[in-house]
């Protein structure tokens, strides 16, 4: 199967295992003035257990921060020693036995992935530096506008961060507690977002356009899904076949693997010039089977020089093209099918990442691969 896109632009490309966007490494004014509102130290019994991890986790960090240089804990041995920090806040009971504090044990599984510090991924840098956002034009789409006002948010409002996302996790807490916690991160990507908004105006009135070409939703949706932006863009047919812009890197180095799915890619590739030569395709009847092999291997050969290719193709691979005859399988053609419609409605919807640029189906060992072809 194959993916022919010159530029396909997703927004809500629901990444599998996203981090949460908590700015625990530099929170903005708002949620430092709201940290600072909590005393552990002074508090009631119920209210230290229903005290949401991420205050938990935030007064442990700036305790930790404040004995190390401002460092945040970086390896696994500091790590270790910063979960045993926030250990060491669980309450005791007049035995001396540790209190059963949930929230305190969901600070401390969450070290890892909360630390994480507060970037822009290489992937949207790329888009940020992108030409379609430097050139901006009254036809340029949306999705480069916004991109545009995003990188000129970075610049100033975010001070090199993008808009806050504004969703926190579910936790262990009180509804209270919860609700202002999470409206703190709500108000947050709204101001973000308004911010972004204004550089909006700014760019559709230079180019002339109309104020509501940009919908307030659109922006709002995008400020959210600016940490997973991803574009598609899928190399053309004739580069693909041109001796000159053929990808030679890519098939040369999964070749190293004599059985890798790229030798399906080859073999079809040979299947199709066999038929532009024969006007059919090999091993179509079962006398033409011990014929067609030697034709079959030698349109491979001759793929294989004429782009340069010094790679082998098992003999095993001819021989089984031929003798299957361009069967197509019911159980396989609803696999492919399938996964086509899948594709298809990611391109329609925008959501979702569709493939770059081939995809392969080996029904024999149930693998599949994708390839930038």
């Amino acid at each position: 199967m194959r993916l022919v896109v010159k530029e396909h632009t997703v927004v809500e490309s629901h990444p599998d295992n996203a981090l949460e966007d908590l700015r625990l490494d530099h929170p903005f004014p708002e949620l430092k003035k709201h940290i600072q509102s909590y005393d552990l130290e002074n508090m009631e019994k119920r209210d230290h257990s229903h005290t949401p991890w991420i205050i938990v986790m935030a007064k442990y960090l700036e305790k930790w921060r404040s004995e190390h240089n401002r460092q945040m804990p970086k390896n696994y041995k500091e790590k270790e020693a910063f979960r045993e920090l926030i250990r060491q806040g669980i309450r005791k009971n007049e035995n001396g036995v540790p209190e059963d504090e949930e929230n305190f044990d969901e600070a401390i599984k969450n070290v890892n992935t909360a630390l994480n510090p507060t970037k822009i991924s290489s992937g949207v840098e790329a888009l940020l530096q992108d030409e379609n956002s430097k050139n901006i034009k009254a036809q340029t789409p949306s999705f480069w506008l916004l991109v545009r006002a995003v990188k000129e948010f970075v610049e100033k409002e975010g001070q090199g961060s993008l808009p806050v996302r504004g969703t926190i996790p579910d936790m262990i807490a009180d509804s209270d507690k919860f609700v202002k916690l999470q409206n703190v991160y709500r108000e947050k990507a709204k101001e973000d977002a308004a911010a972004v908004a204004n550089h909006i105006s700014a760019l559709l009135q230079s180019v002339g356009r109309l104020p509501e070409s940009v919908s307030e939703q659109e922006i709002r949706l995008f400020c959210k899904s600016s940490a997973f932006l991803r574009v598609v863009r899928c190399r053309s047919l004739a580069e693909e076949y041109s001796t000159e812009t053929i990808n030679k890197d890519e098939i040369s180095s999964c070749m190293d693997n004599p059985d890798s799915e790229m030798v399906l890619y080859l073999m079809l590739r040979a299947v199709d010039k066999f038929y532009q030569q024969h006007g059919r395709y090999p091993g179509v009847y079962d006398y033409q089977v011990e014929e067609d092999i030697g034709k079959l291997k030698s349109c491979v050969n001759s793929l294989l020089q004429e782009n340069g290719l010094a790679v082998n193709v098992k003999h095993d691979y001819i021989h089984e093209f031929c003798r299957y005859g361009a069967v197509e399988p019911h159980t396989v053609a609803s696999f492919v099918g399938g996964s086509a419609a899948q594709e298809a409605i990611k391109i329609i919807t925008h959501q979702f990442v569709p493939f770059n640029n081939t995809f392969i189906y080996n029904a024999m060992a149930q693998t599949s691969a994708t390839f930038q072809l």
